[in-house]
């Protein structure tokens, strides 16, 4: 409890006091039991204690869960816990009916069906749901407006983590005479923007409008900037005007991890591939400096390719405008400000390895990178 207390509840103490007025009940668990059964948490902490008066909303089918061959059981120990809404996606016939049985025999109390209507019907008022069941239609001529767009580039910059710049090869400048870019997320608005998308896992390709970071890097480069793209890396073709062949005198790199959401993106293998590091490499024997750009949702296991670039950004899933907002940083016209919100593993076998919630693995070593590191414009990554 007293680590639920210091390191957990305090973003929802910060949330209520804000006027939030609904909060999902997580799929995970606590000391066994699922937190859609957790009545402490739920009502006598969060309810109660914290004075929270909206609803609390179940996650898709999380009631089911508690007891998977005991609808009735899961239902019944789910709304006394404290859960008001139930997320159905499929037969919510079946769960009208069941809460009606559990009234009907006792199990659940009129008084707690009463609580789950007031809150709900509270949050409609408040919202005047009543009213306006519909959106406003004046909205729909904000989206992708300049506005927003400009605040998405904001936040993609500003979330930009600097890991590694050896030799101070970052910032570039604009008039960089020959630029490569390679990898397949350099020029992907899907793979740059993640799950939850246009798909629930995400998807590849440029479906979505947006910048990729090439032509966001192309954007900010002096006209005369020679900028080259081939997603495997392959600049054999570029010739200088004598024939020898065309070296860059910055490559980019970006790797990227495929788009995911939630559980099906689990992996216990989060080291780069072999074709990532072939790639690094390739890229590095075609320029005098490589600079890698790191798509992910999570921090992956760089340690075998750090060798292999004067510098490392950690972008994780920019969105639609991350073009635009990496370009803005790499080119120098807006610092590195973002910070490492979880502990960089080392290698596969370190995680859990974040800050305050580490296993006991002697031998593993220190994270390669701790939480809340980034570098600078200047600074120098500390010996590892």
């Amino acid at each position: 409890v007293e680590v639920i207390r210091k390191l957990y509840l305090p973003p929802y103490a910060s949330a209520v006091d804000a006027g939030a007025l609904s909060v999902m009940a997580s799929f995970s668990s606590w000391k066994g039991t699922k937190m859609h059964a957790q009545q402490y948490l739920l009502t006598d902490v969060l309810k109660d204690e914290l004075g929270f008066n909206g609803f609390i909303v179940s996650d898709w089918q999380g009631m089911d869960q508690i007891y998977p061959d005991d609808y009735y059981a899961s239902i019944v120990t789910s709304v006394n816990a404290g859960v008001d809404m139930n997320m159905v996606p499929y037969d919510y016939v079946k769960f009208i009916e069941t809460m009606k049985q559990a009234v009907d025999y006792g199990d659940i109390p009129e008084s707690r069906v009463d609580e789950a209507v007031r809150r709900i019907l509270r949050v409609k008022f408040a919202l005047g749901l009543f009213e306006s069941p519909m959106p406003d239609t004046k909205y729909q001529a904000t989206v992708r407006s300049r506005e927003h767009l400009e605040l998405a580039r904001q936040a993609a910059r500003e979330s930009l983590v600097l890991l590694k710049n050896e030799n101070n090869v970052l910032p570039l400048s604009k008039n960089t005479p020959v630029i490569f870019i390679a990898g397949e997320g350099a020029n992907d608005i899907g793979l740059q923007s993640g799950g939850w998308t246009l798909e629930w896992q995400g998807k590849k390709g440029n479906d979505n409008e947006g910048t990729t970071i090439l032509s966001g890097l192309r954007a900010l480069a002096d006209p005369q900037t020679r900028i080259e793209f081939n997603r495997d890396g392959d600049f054999s073709e570029f010739k200088n005007a004598d024939g020898s062949p065309l070296v860059a005198d910055v490559g980019i790199v970006v790797l990227s991890e495929p788009p995911y959401a939630e559980g099906i993106g689990d992996a216990a293998d989060i080291s780069l591939k072999a074709n990532e590091l072939r790639l690094l490499a390739d890229v590095g024997e075609q320029s005098k400096a490589v600079v890698v750009i790191l798509l992910s949702g999570r921090p992956r296991v760089i340690t075998d390719g750090l060798p292999l670039a004067e510098s490392w950004v950690a972008a994780w899933w920019p969105g639609t405008e991350g073009g635009s907002g990496i370009a803005d940083v790499l080119f120098g016209d807006y610092p590195f400000t973002g910070k490492t919100a979880y502990s960089w593993p080392r290698s596969n076998e370190q995680p859990p390895i974040n800050i305050n919630n580490a296993k006991d693995k002697t031998g593993c070593g220190a994270p390669l990178f701790p939480f809340g590191y980034g570098l600078a414009y200047g600074e120098s990554m500390p010996e590892m």
